[in-house]
């Protein structure tokens, strides 16, 4: 029986062949997938990009709102001191 006649032999041609074209089929899959993958990347960034601008822009504008209430307690505090500082000035200024 020579190589070709055996059937085993045949199989494993057949076997070879499939996974040939199994590979090749799997590999243009591959690449479909990261081409869809690198679209939703880019569009998922730019989700991303906008959820976090959003999230900045609310944290700006709590800073902000802390900021003034912060300023307006300096600006108390400083007339507390302008007050007292009067105060002692003026019974040093009658003796």
């Amino acid at each position: 029986m020579s190589y070709e006649e055996r059937p085993e032999f045949q199989a494993l041609e057949e076997l070879e062949l499939v996974l040939r074209l199994v590979t090749e089929e799997l590999a243009s899959w591959r690449r479909r997938a990261q081409r869809a993958e690198a679209a939703l990347g880019v569009e998922h960034d730019v989700l991303a990009s906008r959820e976090r601008l959003l999230e900045l822009e609310a944290e700006n504008r709590t800073l902000r709102a802390r900021l003034e209430a912060t300023r307006e307690k300096v600006e108390q505090l400083l007339k507390r001191l302008q007050f007292l500082e009067e105060q002692m000035v003026l019974p040093e200024q009658r003796r």
